[in-house]
């Protein structure tokens, strides 16, 4: 409970970029003992949520440029591994069955103008086609740069500019559509070639949203 209500805390922007956080503070504010505040806080530091500096303390990270490269980087490495251990074997078909349920979705929100909804269910997206490549330690790996990549849009910006940003991508649903239907049809290269294309476009987004502080790290 204390992990969830820190990780929603920090990805809703309730704590700040910057932030410096007191475990004695954090365990009165919840009602609780400082053990399990001390637990939530060494989880969301695995995840990325949370950075702890020798001699300083612990603080929620400020972002800039360099690290959505680096996210990125990383997420293409692990989902393009996703792809490809997912398409051509025998676990394609429930694959696509799982994935086409979150595209429709994402469909339906596009169609009522829904971006919110839309941004939620793209990141449920690759979140499942990462669990689809049955890997623990692929899935282990993801979980800290998805968390990293929520940071990054509640940060980065403030909710009516994400979805306007989100709104100029015409191709952004489309492109996991086109993701699918490669996986259907056993084309991992193709797959990973249009999962390329979608990173590329997110980075693009993501540092117009920062503007002319492209290259310096964003505090909100």
């Amino acid at each position: 409970m204390v992990g969830e209500r820190m990780r929603s805390d920090i990805i809703e922007g309730v704590l700040r970029p910057g932030t410096q956080l007191n475990e004695v503070e954090l365990a009165a504010s919840f009602g609780v003992s400082r053990g399990p505040v001390r637990e939530a806080v060494q989880r969301l530091i695995q995840e990325g949520l949370l950075r702890s500096e020798p001699h300083r303390g612990v603080f929620v990270p400020m972002l800039g440029a360099a690290d959505i490269a680096d996210i990125y980087l990383a997420r293409e490495a692990l989902e393009t591994a996703a792809l490809r251990r997912v398409t051509g074997t025998s676990r394609a078909v429930s694959s696509y069955k799982a994935l086409d349920r979150i595209v429709r979705a994402m469909e339906s929100a596009e169609k009522s103008d829904d971006w919110r909804t839309v941004v939620d269910r793209d990141l449920d997206f690759h979140t499942a086609l990462v669990v689809a490549a049955d890997s623990p330690r692929l899935e282990r790996m993801f979980t800290t740069v998805i968390s990293e990549t929520r940071l990054c849009l509640a940060i980065l910006m403030d909710a009516y500019d994400r979805e306007d940003l989100v709104r100029r991508r015409d191709d952004l649903v489309e492109e996991h559509r086109q993701i699918l239907d490669l996986v259907r049809a056993d084309d991992a290269e193709g797959a990973v070639a249009v999962l390329k294309k979608h990173f590329d476009g997110a980075r693009g987004t993501l540092k117009r949203g920062m503007g002319a502080d492209a290259e310096r790290p964003y505090a909100g």
